[in-house]
């Protein structure tokens, strides 16, 4: 059989006019047969800009206007190349309107018997308005009629019409009709007509208001808020948010029926009030909510009455702060000897009365909640004044000339002790310090002997001892050297005392480390 060859042919689709509703989508077609590979392109008849996508197949191209607008009022004109000496175009026209909702009606103010009302008729985005007609109606009968055959708008307008009346107590329930046409003979589109009614009513409004808390009124720290007033009302109202504050003061926030926070803090946890104002009849009404904001603890605080350093015997009071919400849980722990913490006390006050040496140490404060833990410390100094003094003197307090005497004495305090032994004098006291923990006195002769009083002290408060010393006959071997040691040693651990070696030292010190009381003493007289 013969091979029948179709010949080149070419179709747009739709074919020859399309009408559109600017803002939706159209997308021409054109299309090939007989031809293996067709080169095309588009172009506007005249010259304009395309005001689309061109897409190109193997035997069809597609011209997609997404959305259609104003600027695609033309004739489109596809041209086909194939090979180098057949052509062919065809020309589709593209013809745009736009009527895309209801008329929209606002009746102002709401009926109050008496005063004029005025009926307002909105026409959204409507195109071309020199074909609009628009018919106001209560209850069928025509009430106004308004055309805008004069208009020479060039794309898409909201068109208004407003009408007043001075309506009587038999109009209160009836229906007022805006009917808006765009009767365009030569263009095939549905519908042409638009109707919106609504009843003539007695002013009412705001009521059934309400606040809506999208994701809710519970949320962690940082999520988003929205809160959205709704409220019913056939005037014009205007919103305005407040918030109260914890000093009992009302923030104002905006005037919108919507607020949003992007990232919500702690600090945004609280009432929300939303006020709505009828602004015809002034009249408002207020909704709340309750929004609360959910946190872990944090800015955990431990502070201390009154101060972290005290005496024994005073009270201390221990108080931990803390944020978050819920209200966190707090407890203390003490560090116990082995370095573990104990468990002691479940409340943000810690109450310490008549201190000890043993209540000294670390102390913690646990703020929890579901949402975390925050833990604080501080450190709990007890200052214990100098007790339990324990004297020793060796040999004895009575000795014979040319002996050595020692002094040794311990005791519990905190801080650390210091000090001082005085020589009672006739004519004056002469004071010896320690120096090095230990004091040597050789040789003691009758100028030794008398009175010394032992002042021991620290920051907590000093206790005195006194010791009394007699010196009688020298010894047979008056050259023997026996080291004569005073000492003293005042140990601040509160557990167990140590014996500390203090040296009462004057100012001018022999030869090899020995040193004389009896020559300082005469020297001092």
């Amino acid at each position: 059989l013969p091979i029948v060859v179709k010949a080149f042919e070419m179709e747009i689709i739709p074919a020859n006019r399309i009408v559109a509703q600017i803002g939706e989508t159209l997308i021409l077609t054109c299309n090939t047969t007989g031809c293996a590979s067709p080169s095309f392109s588009w172009r506007t008849q005249m010259d304009n800009p395309l005001g689309g996508t061109v897409n190109n197949h193997r035997t069809y191209s597609t011209l997609t206007m997404n959305p259609v607008s104003i600027v695609n009022s033309h004739d489109y004109l596809c041209t086909v190349f194939c090979g180098e000496k057949e052509k062919k175009e065809k020309s589709i026209k593209v013809e745009l309107y736009s009527f895309p909702s209801n008329p929209i009606i606002e009746i102002r103010p709401s009926l109050v018997a008496g005063e004029p009302v005025t009926v307002i008729c909105k026409i959204p985005d409507v195109y071309p308005s020199d074909h609009l007609e628009v018919l106001i109606k209560k209850e069928g009968y025509i009430l106004h009629e308004e055309n805008f055959y004069e208009d020479d708008s060039t794309n898409t307008e909201t068109k208004t019409v407003t009408y007043s009346f001075n309506p009587t107590p038999e109009d209160i329930g009836k229906e007022i009709t805006c009917v808006a046409k765009l009767p365009i003979a030569y263009m095939d589109f549905e519908p042409k007509e638009r109707v919106t009614s609504q009843k003539l009513n007695t002013n009412f409004g705001p009521k059934n208001t309400i606040i809506t808390a999208s994701p809710g009124n519970s949320l962690m720290e940082g999520d988003p808020l929205k809160l959205t007033c709704v409220t019913e009302s056939n005037s014009p109202t205007q919103t305005v948010w407040r918030k109260h504050l914890a000093d009992e003061s009302i923030q104002h926030l905006i005037e919108n029926n919507v607020l949003s926070i992007p990232h919500t803090r702690f600090t945004d946890t609280g009432l929300y009030i939303c006020e709505v104002i009828n602004l015809v009849t002034n009249k408002t009404e207020k909704a709340t909510v309750d929004i609360v904001i959910q946190d872990g603890p944090k800015n955990t605080m431990i502070s201390v009455i009154p101060a972290t350093a005290v005496k024994e015997g005073e009270t201390v009071m221990m108080k931990c702060t803390s944020s978050g919400n819920p209200a966190p849980v707090i407890s203390w722990k003490k560090k116990t000897a082995t370095g573990e913490l104990e468990k002691m006390f479940k409340d943000a006050t810690l109450p310490i009365q008549n201190v000890k040496s043993q209540d000294m140490g670390l102390y913690e404060c646990e703020a929890y909640n579901q949402f975390g833990r925050e833990e604080k410390a501080v450190k709990l100094l007890v200052q214990v004044p100098p007790q339990n003094i324990t004297v020793l003197v060796y040999p004895s307090e009575n000795v014979k000339e040319g002996e050595n005497v020692t002094i040794t004495c311990s005791t519990y305090s905190n801080p650390p002790s210091q000090m001082v032994l005085k020589k009672v004098h006739q004519e004056k006291e002469i004071i010896l310090s320690s120096v090095n923990g230990t004091f040597i006195l050789y040789n003691v002769t009758k100028n030794d002997a008398g009175r010394y009083l032992l002042d021991v002290f620290n920051e907590a408060g000093n206790n005195i001892k006194v010791i009394e010393i007699s010196v009688v006959g020298r010894l047979e071997k008056t050259d023997q050297m026996i080291p004569l040691i005073i000492a003293f040693s005042c140990v601040t651990a509160i557990a167990v005392p140590v014996v500390a070696i203090l040296i009462y030292v004057s100012r001018k010190a022999k030869i090899n480390g020995s040193y004389s009381l009896v020559k300082a003493l005469r020297l001092k007289v």
